[in-house]
């Protein structure tokens, strides 16, 4: 990989969408990857605008924002709203069908983060987490292990078994996607 691979989180407040950025960026490092992690968010504690991004290479990065997302990541109707825009022609564009009703392109992948963290952990604040294992499980840009390492890392206190539920509810999501793509 020695083009850049960008990838955009983005919510609102409250949905883990920064921790996420930090954990997809920490991974990252775990696989040898150069990589930068940026993140914004609105002045609310909870319920405004919030984004992470994190760029990936194997060469120096010269600039450390997203551009053109390769894959966006959607949990909220408004980041979906606001960012589609930057997202590469042929790029992955992921929404929590739970939460974003309208998607700019059919191409949009709509998937339950929601209700499988729910299913998986009984807390959908875990969704950032599911979002983050589907994610990787489908691009494969970051390995397994790597984010089973990153999540035991930065986890909350006491949270880390209820992440790695997640994480692997992702996977397993992701699994059963592609094997449906293959037919």
């Amino acid at each position: 990989m020695g083009e850049r691979y960008e990838i955009r989180l983005a919510g609102t407040g409250g949905q883990g969408m920064i921790l996420a950025g930090i954990i997809l960026a920490e991974a990252a490092i775990l696989d040898g990857k150069n990589v930068t992690q940026t993140q914004s968010y609105g002045p609310e504690a909870r319920g405004g605008a919030s984004r992470s991004e994190v760029v990936l290479c194997d060469e120096e990065i010269d600039y450390p924002k997203v551009i053109q997302a390769d894959v966006l990541l959607c949990m909220s109707q408004e980041a979906c709203d606001s960012y589609f825009h930057d997202l590469k022609q042929h790029g992955l564009l992921i929404v929590d069908s739970d939460n974003v009703e309208r998607t700019p392109t059919s191409r949009a992948l709509g998937v339950p983060l929601a209700r499988w963290a729910e299913e998986a952990t009984g807390r959908q604040i875990t969704a950032s987490v599911v979002a983050l294992g589907f994610l990787t499980g489908l691009t494969g840009i970051i390995s397994r292990a790597s984010m089973e390492a990153a999540v035991k890392a930065r986890a909350p206190k006491g949270t880390a078994e209820i992440n790695l539920k997640a994480l692997a509810m992702g996977f397993e999501q992701a699994e059963r996607f592609l094997k449906s793509r293959r037919g």
